[in-house]
């Protein structure tokens, strides 16, 4: 009898410990800003069609109206799987290490992983840099975005000498990477600040990135802005997967998203907001110096 109850607590302990699960009944898709909710879903259709077919179960995609609706879905266990900025991992990770694992990353069309922060304003406000942009208004995208804010939040007032908030006349927030072009692109904003691989021309936006997917959406002529700020490099996002999949999930989403390029290029642009090289595997120290940067700046 007591090695029947000691069977029985011990099986009760190990249910309630963070393991993996043998099966899912649905995979969930979280999908950040960048652009309007309606052509994220669309740009990542096809993407949700192959995982429900991969995977067996239904498969849904959720586009929280700001990125904290991602990064508070994966923490929470209410979403199995995101291509997070930076700052977005950064984030899921200072409030919980154990969320997600990191599992892959998109490549330019070199290779390489990085991309930046652009400034830009309208070409007809005669802007060519931050210095024209002195007591103006200064947008930024949502305030866990790693280029729509902690890379220029960082970078720029070390270039200025001085707080943005002092050097601006107002620095607000937009929403998005989409919003902040159209603001600026509607004269809304003076300037702001947004993400592209910073490879291809610019007229078309460069090869990927919010610059390239709004040239796409017919929302903004690049001839009309200009470009005045450009960041250091910036570690591209990881895709991640909640940690507690069940590892042969795991292993399907990944073999999905490394093959999706060659298997459908034109659904792998629409995931990668542009010309992509594929997703290659990468690590959680790849973002050490990210994670660093948003834990200094909450202190």
């Amino acid at each position: 009898m007591k090695t029947l109850i000691a069977a029985l607590v011990a099986s009760t302990a190990l249910a309630g410990t963070a393991v993996a699960q043998d099966t899912i009944s649905e995979f969930r898709i979280g999908l950040m800003g960048g652009e309007n909710a309606q052509d994220r879903l669309a740009s990542n259709e096809c993407l949700r069609a192959y995982a429900e077919d991969t995977l067996g179960v239904p498969t849904k995609l959720f586009a929280p109206a700001d990125y904290n609706g991602v990064i508070q879905g994966l923490i929470g266990g209410t979403l199995d799987m995101a291509w997070l900025g930076a700052s977005g991992y950064a984030a899921v990770y200072l409030q919980e290490p154990e969320a997600v694992d990191v599992v892959l990353v998109k490549t330019n069309l070199d290779g390489t992983y990085n991309y930046h922060s652009i400034g830009f304003a309208r070409k007809d406000s005669g802007a060519t840099s931050l210095e024209d942009e002195k007591g103006k208004v200064f947008g930024f995208g949502d305030p866990n975005s790693t280029s729509g804010y902690l890379i220029p939040s960082v970078e720029i007032p070390t270039l200025l000498g001085m707080p943005m908030e002092e050097y601006f006349g107002e620095v607000v927030f937009t929403g998005g990477h989409e919003q902040t072009i159209v603001a600026v692109a509607n004269g809304d904003i003076d300037a702001g600040v947004t993400w592209a691989d910073g490879q291809g021309a610019w007229e078309d936006g460069y090869n990927s990135g919010a610059l390239r997917k709004a040239v796409d959406a017919g929302l903004v002529n690049m001839n009309d802005m200009v470009e005045i700020w450009k960041s250091k490099p910036i570690p591209e996002g990881p895709i991640v997967l909640r940690q507690d999949l069940p590892e042969d999930v795991k292993t399907k989403m990944v073999e999905l998203m490394q093959g999706l390029h060659s298997s459908d290029a034109e659904c792998a642009y629409g995931v990668a907001a542009g010309e992509t090289a594929g997703f290659v595997p990468i690590s959680h120290d790849a973002y050490d110096s990210i994670i660093a940067v948003r834990k200094a700046s909450a202190n």
